[in-house]
């Protein structure tokens, strides 16, 4: 059977296992990866190379960067390839109609979610955040309109209690990667059929900001404790202390409340950590990271810092 001429397009965290799915598989011709520029991250904003790049170049691979994927330059770029099939996967960068059009057998996606539900950037997160008991990987084809195309293949993954953002990525990107192999067989044998997504059942999950890692102490414990499990590492979850210092929460509990207490008021300061009052319920704060230094537990944490019974976090007169 004639092997597929691929490009493949990705830079976040999924990219690199799919890649290595293809590489591994060894079905089909690689004929290039693109990326997008290396980013400044850190403290010292230093520019950590893109994990698929580093993974492309080791296998001796052409790479390109590109800030703006459908520019004419690139596309032209990838033209003269003439590649019968173009994946993407957490590329971050919208693809226009001159991009989708170069591959004989189309552009695809490999989406962490059972879309149409939680399309977007930040499907993993939004799909813990919100409780979700499962989720899963579709395979689709690119439309110019966000992760809308139709639906090549999607399976099913349940999401453990205990999961956060960093345990659930990597079973999801091992479930793509045998998708995608799965995909491109059928595309290799013209036996694929998409089928349209149900855009009354859509949802989104929009990119993650700063202030979404803020505790909001008047949701419930529980809704808490789910952000803060899709929100690790990045942006985690904090708080203030009175006072205003920073205060990063690493690990967490939910136990009962006082219901008469207002949100973000210590309950308890002793044993395994603060006891902090939520909308209903509340949050035992296990390991934290005042700013400026290391994690710790939180028994260590109040033998360090005087917090009492009655103090408030992340109170009105510190937003």
């Amino acid at each position: 059977m004639k092997r597929l001429r691929l490009i493949f397009m990705g830079s976040g965290a999924l990219a690199c296992p799919l890649l290595d799915h293809i590489l591994r598989e060894g079905r089909d011709d690689l004929l290039a990866v693109v990326t997008q520029p290396d980013r400044a991250a850190g403290r010292g904003l230093q520019c950590t190379p893109c994990e698929a790049r580093l993974v492309a170049e080791g296998h001796g691979l052409p790479v390109w960067t590109a800030d703006r994927a459908s520019s004419p330059e690139v596309v032209a770029q990838m033209a003269a390839l003439e590649p019968d099939v173009i994946v993407v996967a957490c590329f971050g960068q919208f693809l226009r109609e001159n991009l989708l059009a170069l591959p004989r057998l189309g552009t695809i996606n490999v989406h962490p979610s059972l879309l149409p539900k939680y399309r977007g950037a930040s499907p993993i997160q939004w799909a813990l955040a919100n409780d979700e008991v499962q989720t899963g990987v579709s395979v689709l084809y690119v439309t110019p309109r966000m992760d809308a195309g139709d639906i090549l293949a999607q399976e099913t993954m349940d999401i453990k209690p205990e999961d956060t953002a960093a345990t659930l990525e990597p079973r999801l990107a091992e479930l793509g990667g045998e998708l995608l192999v799965r995909v491109l067989d059928d595309l290799r044998a013209g036996r694929t059929r998409g089928v349209p997504q149900d855009e009354a059942q859509a949802t989104y999950a929009p990119k993650l900001a700063k202030e979404d890692g803020r505790v909001d102490w008047k949701r419930d414990a529980e809704s808490i404790r789910n952000r803060w499990r899709g929100f690790a590492p990045w942006p985690g979850a904090f708080t203030f202390l009175p006072g205003g210092q920073l205060l990063k929460v690493h690990g967490l509990r939910v136990e009962d409340g006082d219901a008469a207490a207002a949100p973000g008021t210590v309950l308890a300061a002793r044993g395994e950590g603060p006891l902090v009052a939520a909308g209903r319920g509340a949050v035992r704060l296990t390991a934290v990271q005042p700013a400026g230094k290391k994690v710790m537990d939180g028994a260590s944490f109040l033998r360090g810092y005087r917090l009492a019974p009655g103090d408030v976090l992340d109170a009105p007169s510190m937003l």
